[in-house]
């Protein structure tokens, strides 16, 4: 996996509507794409957030006539699995099982998430 650093709530929103699209896309698509889920930004705000996500290693830019197209860098499971090994190793210490324990300890798993668990970890 390319290096990508940490995204913003704002940034990994626009990626996943990157994700989710065909890319390569413009920034005018991704602003009629957001527009259409109701939220109008200024052409700007997109720019901005498009040259942290290229300077961040997220995205990739090529120049089309006067229109650049930005195509992801990493897929969506990759960050996600960079991004969970971030959470392990800063808060567990690297360790599955901490996670789990603070998870079972904050009454966060259900009997059946236990049993999910269990049945996963018998197939290793």
């Amino acid at each position: 996996m390319n290096s990508v650093q940490k995204l913003s709530d704002t940034e990994l929103e626009l990626m996943e509507a990157i994700w989710a699209s065909e890319p390569p896309v413009t920034s005018t698509d991704l602003l009629r794409l957001f527009a259409d889920r109701g939220r109008a930004w200024k052409a700007q705000t997109m720019s901005t957030f498009l040259s942290r996500l290229v300077e961040k290693g997220a995205l990739e830019t090529t120049r089309d006539g006067r229109a650049n197209r930005y195509a992801p860098r990493v897929t969506r499971e990759a960050y996600k699995l960079a991004e969970t090994q971030h959470v392990l190793d800063d808060l567990y210490q690297g360790s599955v099982k901490n996670l789990i324990s603070a998870l079972y300890d904050g009454d966060k798993l259900s009997e059946q998430d236990i049993d999910e668990l269990k049945q996963w970890f018998s197939e290793k």
